[in-house]
């Protein structure tokens, strides 16, 4: 009787651990399916890293308890390996030769210091002039309503443009280059949106043309109020009730938010197929995590500088409750990612910057 017992029971821990990996599964694979056609899909692929979780805590117990079941579990891993490797790259440390290219993507919140510095474009400023990057991207770079932000540019990087979407008071936004590389032109890419965009920026470098595509896509659209709100039932602050509601409307502000990503990154991915014949550099703030529609779809034919060069989980975005990697940045085949880290170090923004090396090789 109380082996039949044990057995039911290491049975049903099985048939759990195995529903665990198929959620794991779906979750690490759902960024295979626009979220236009079913908005739940954005959340899915959030709970990847809940799930990977879940499935080491079966292996633990596995090792402990009865170590020859410890196969599903690692199974699981090895099926869920390319989304493992997305979400949480281990890459070795590779030199850096003189002669790389460095690159910053950084949302500086439109520069307002987080909330924590008098002067946040000061802040910023100093940050950028002691990276001396050769080529700096900027989301939310705002200089239509501070001229004084160019000119101070002007003093670290000899070429400078910002593009402003919507200069509507309520919903100013705009991205930025500075860079020390001629800018030969630009060009916005055309999909739908009210204060978001992407633009293409043609450099001259070492007497190529480098397209360098600045992103800002569909926010979450998620109020201070929201947030809180989120806040308080990661807390368990709030009644069961109220939570089902809650969680309804997050989900549903996520999805429809994803759903608006989703023709966005279509419309870069095209671009960038219509240019293949240049160098490419995508990068910026995609609102979107490592396992999504947006971030796979931008990235098709392009290489993810932080999945082939950089290691950890790379939180970009720094609020509580909202830790996830939504900058992003690729290259085309012409470059070799070397390394590429967000530096967390830096807390003027509700962002991190992302930083990248990447060797442009030599023409044949």
């Amino acid at each position: 009787m109380i082996q039949k017992l044990k057995n039911f029971t290491v049975n049903m821990v099985a048939g759990a651990n195995v529903a665990i990996i198929a959620g794991m599964l779906a979750a690490g694979f759902s960024d295979r399916l626009s979220p236009e056609k079913l908005q739940a899909l954005a959340v899915i692929g959030m709970t990847f890293p809940l799930f990977m979780l879940l499935n080491l805590g079966f292996l633990l117990f596995w090792i402990t308890f009865k170590w020859r079941k410890a196969w599903i579990p690692v199974l699981g891993f090895a099926l869920a390996y390319v989304p493992i490797s997305i979400y949480i790259p281990l890459n070795l440390a590779k030199d850096i030769p003189d002669d790389a290219l460095k690159i910053v993507s950084y949302n500086v919140c439109g520069y307002g210091g987080n909330f924590k510095y008098e002067d946040g474009f000061a802040t910023v400023y100093d940050y950028l002039a002691a990276q001396k990057a050769d080529i700096v991207c900027i989301q939310e770079d705002n200089d239509s309503w501070r001229r004084y932000v160019m000119q101070r540019y002007e003093k670290i990087y000899p070429y400078n443009d910002t593009t402003v979407f919507n200069s509507q008071p309520t919903s100013l936004n705009g991205v930025g280059i500075h860079t020390r590389f001629p800018i030969l032109r630009k060009e916005r890419i055309d999909y739908e949106t009210v204060a978001n965009g992407s633009v293409a920026y043609y450099l001259q470098i070492s007497g190529d043309t480098v397209i360098v595509i600045n992103n800002h896509l569909e926010s979450t659209h998620l109020s201070t109020e929201d947030r809180s709100r989120y806040k308080d039932m990661l807390r368990g602050e709030m009644e069961r009730d109220t939570v089902k509601s809650e969680s309804k409307l997050l989900i549903s502000k996520l999805g429809q938010a994803a759903a608006t990503r989703a023709p966005q990154a279509d419309a870069i991915h095209r671009y960038v197929e219509e240019h293949s014949q240049y160098p490419i550099i995508v990068c910026g703030d995609f609102n979107d995590t490592p396992i999504s529609y947006a971030r796979r779809t931008v990235g098709k034919g392009l290489k993810d500088c932080f999945v082939e060069s950089g290691r950890g989980i790379g939180l970009s975005y720094n609020q509580k409750g909202f830790f996830f990697r939504i900058d992003h940045l690729f290259c085309s085949s012409h470059f070799q990612p070397l390394k590429c880290v967000i530096d967390d170090k830096f807390d003027a923004s509700d962002h991190n910057p992302l930083v990248c090396w990447l060797k442009i090789y030599d023409k044949p």
